[in-house]
Order: structure tokens, then sequence, then C-alpha cells
């Protein structure tokens, strides 16, 4: 038995760097994780996924751009599998950088499965069978993430085979020739842009109106309209009955608003969301209440119900996002090491699509905008006018700024194109600390840059924009 200041359960995002932060305040830390350090996000989600999409974009942009640049190019080959192999080396780089950093800042790695144990204790089954229990004096927090989910309901039950999920795709050795991916929010428009690249005949089907639902209207109408031209088929509003999983194949009957249509592809990519891992740790006889939803419950300092026992990152609610878990992370570590902390702002979570356009945003759409009866208005500017898109010919996509009608306040913004992830932080820099778009425009934007449309968007809100 070793006795730890702080033990983290999971070594995702928010485990990870809440063990980092810990560390730095001269806390004694522990994190038990049973693969390796980094979790979901870096060995099965966020890196090696980003890195696919590289690899997609870089057969698009010598596939059917490089003449107009010109760079002629003989007959491209085309091959997932290596492309494969490179994101899983990425994948594992980045694991081993947490591993050198949990060495730098000390902190315990205890390689197996933990559950609570008890007050202040968790047990661990390690790697080799055998049971540990260590003791934690300050905090036990639990920070399991999330695991993807098949639809068993209709039929679509993972079977690593033909129905596959994020992780599947993630290690095929070739892409197939078809694909159905069910889901349209950031995995499945994601994932369709990489088979996409590397030659698959993808359709996605998705339950609701449009794809990327969360995203801005205007958002999704873009990218819908860069997917079709790409020779993408969106099926959206869609009902799915009759699947049929096959050995080679799956077929299924989708309904789009009383039209039945009859697909078929070598396989299907389930992109339907996730479910925290909450199960098997011993929370019901810790005290450790579960939300309706299924996820831990927690209060703005991210206690549960059990004194002693925090939790951070998927397991604990949405957004399910590896950046909200790291921040909670840190936020935590404050608050157990007795520091002073800002806390979380949840309204203030950039989302990001890494798809081709990009899709990042901040804050309100424009349809909530308006279920709130807030006055408010918009100012857009397109990339199609913006001097480092057209050089890049990356033109595709716009910034679109909401802003409070009164007072210039930003309620939301949306930007779809090229750095699309990158571009949003100026606005969510701006939000955090309640600037107005006035004071955007202060600032002054190199040129020619693609942030000069963040200006632009935000003098068009003003009624001001000059390159339109």
């Amino acid at each position: 038995m070793a006795s730890f200041d702080v033990i983290f359960l999971g070594g995702g995002p928010a485990g990870y760097v809440g063990a980092l932060r810990a560390a730095q305040l001269g806390l004694n830390t522990a994190v038990v994780e049973r693969e390796g350090l980094g979790g979901t996000c870096v060995l099965w989600g966020c890196i090696p996924a980003k890195a696919l999409l590289e690899s997609a974009s870089i057969s698009n942009r010598v596939r059917l751009h490089a003449a107009e640049f010109g760079v002629t190019v003989g007959d491209v080959k085309l091959d997932y599998g290596v492309a494969m192999k490179r994101s899983r080396a990425v994948s594992t780089q980045n694991s081993k950088g947490v591993e050198f950093l949990f060495k730098k800042n000390k902190i315990t790695w205890i390689r197996g499965t933990g559950r609570l144990a008890g007050k202040n204790a968790v047990s661990v089954k390690t790697a080799d069978g055998k049971e540990e229990k260590h003791t934690a004096n300050k905090a036990v927090v639990v920070s399991t993430g999330s695991r993807v989910r098949g639809l068993p309901q209709i039929g679509l039950e993972l079977n690593k085979t033909t129905v596959l999920s994020s992780d599947e795709v993630l290690v095929l050795d070739k892409a197939p020739k078809s694909m159905i991916v069910v889901g349209a929010g950031a995995v499945g428009c994601e994932f369709a842009d990489v088979f996409n690249a590397f030659g698959t005949k993808v359709t996605i089907v998705e339950v609701l109106p449009r794809i990327l639902p969360v995203e801005d209207a205007d958002a999704s109408a873009e990218v819908a309209r860069a997917f079709k031209k790409r020779g993408i088929d969106i099926l959206t509003g869609a009902k799915i009955s009759n699947v049929k999983v096959g050995k080679t194949s799956v077929s299924m009957t989708v309904d789009v608003g009383g039209k039945k249509e009859q697909l078929e592809a070598e396989k299907v990519l389930v992109a339907a969301g996730r479910a925290p891992n909450t199960e098997d740790l011993g929370l019901k006889e810790a005290g450790v209440q579960l939300t309706e939803r299924g996820f831990i419950k927690i209060n703005e300092r991210m206690e549960t119900t059990a004194k002693g026992i925090f939790a951070i990152g998927d397991v604990a609610g949405p957004p399910m996002l590896a950046h909200k878990g790291e921040h909670e992370g840190m936020v935590l570590a404050e608050i157990v090491a007795g520091q002073h902390t800002h806390g979380m702002n949840y309204k203030n979570i950039p989302n990001a699509t890494y798809c081709h356009p990009e899709v990042a945003s901040i804050g309100l759409t424009e349809e909530q905008c308006k279920e709130q009866k807030l006055e408010y208005k918009v100012g857009k500017f397109p990339f199609s006018a913006n001097g480092r898109a057209r050089t890049s010919g990356e033109t595709e996509g716009f910034v679109k700024i909401i802003r409070d009608a009164k007072y210039g306040e930003i309620l939301g913004a949306h930007i779809v194109g090229a750095h699309a992830t990158e571009l949003i932080h100026e606005l969510v820099v701006a939000r955090e600390n309640e600037f107005t778009v006035e004071e955007v425009d202060l600032a002054i934007h190199a040129h020619p840059t693609l942030s000069e449309a963040v200006a632009e968007a935000a003098l068009d809100s003003m009624g001001r924009v000059l390159h339109v």
C-alpha cells in the first residue's frame, strides 16, 4: 500500500493534465491507467484522427488542386494503410511524451484498473493480475472518460468487422470501397472526409435535419455544400430500418421524408456518440450519484456527492471534449491544493471539427439567439474575399460574428474554412475577457492573413465592412 495526496482514476486529458498541475503545486500524485497515458484522445481519438485528416488534406491538395499551382503530378497512389501507420506512430509519440512529463514531475503511474475502495482509498488490479490498495489524503479523482457505442436498437451493434466504431476505423489496413457513416457530428464528418479523400464512396446518414447539428445552421450548410461537391452523399432527417449485417457488407433502408432508399456498403461507421465509463468503479458503494443521463453528478467545485471524491472530463458530463477535461483538471488541482481559482466557464468552451473545410465556434448560434429573444446583429465575411485565402486557394467558408445589438458584446462566433480551429481562439479570448466587437477592431491584424476575416466580420457587425 502506498499513500498519496491525490489519486486520479484514468490518464486521459482530464486525468493526466490534472496530475501534472497537482504535481506542480507540490502534491504527491498518482494516476491509475491500464492502457497508455493520454487516454482516448491520444490513443484512439483526437491525435490519430487528426493525423489521418492531414493525410486526407494532402491527398485532396495533390489530386484536386496541384495543377492550379503549377505543379504537375503523375498517377497519385493512395494507401490508407500507410496513413494509418503514420497516425499510430504520432499517437505513440504523444503518449510517450506524457510518460516523460510524468517522470519529470515525479508522478506515479500505477498500471492497472482502479476502483473506489472505501474512504480516501482505491484498489487496483495491476497488469500482472495482482491486487493493490492505495490511499489519497486529499482527493480521489474519477477521470475514467468515455467509450464508443453502437446502435443495437436498430441492428447496428459493433462487430469490428463490418459495423465499426471510430476505434476500429483507425486501424484498418486499407480504405473500403464504400462506407455508410451513421451520425454527422464532428466524428462522423471527420471520418467521412478522411475516407472520401482515400477513394471510398461515402454516404452520411443523420437522423437530425442537418449535419453538424450543434453548429450554427450557416456553418452546417457550408460544410454540406463542400462535401457534396466532393461526391459525399448526405441523407439528413433520416430513419434507418431493415438493417442486415453480413460478413462482407451491410445493407439498410433509409427513409428521408417518406422517400425510402436502399443502401449497401462494405463498412458502416457508427459515429452516434459516446457513453461515460462509470461501470465497475464502486461508485454506488461510495455514495457517488449519477445524473439521469448516466454521468457522475458534480458541483461547481467538481465534487461528487461523496466527500473527498471528485470527477472531471467526459465522465462528469458534456461537453465531452478533451480541452474541457484538461481545463477541469487544472482547476481541480488548484482547488485540491487550496489555491485561488477562477473556476470553469462552461459557456466559453470552443467547438472544433477538423474536416475540410474546418469548423470552429464559440458561444451562441443564431438560432439560440432567436430562441432566447436576444437583440443581436450579425457580421459575416467570406474567405473568398480574403487575400491570404486566395493565395492559398482555400476560399471556402466564412467568419460569422453575432453581437449584442446595444453594447457590441460577442454573443457567438462561427468560422468555417482553412485553419478555422486555430482562428477561433482570438474570439475565445475576446469573449472570456468581455471584449466588444469594437475592441476586436482596435487590434491591428497583419496583412495578408486569414485572421483579417475575423476583423472584417467584426466590422460588418457594425455596418462598416471594407472588402466586400
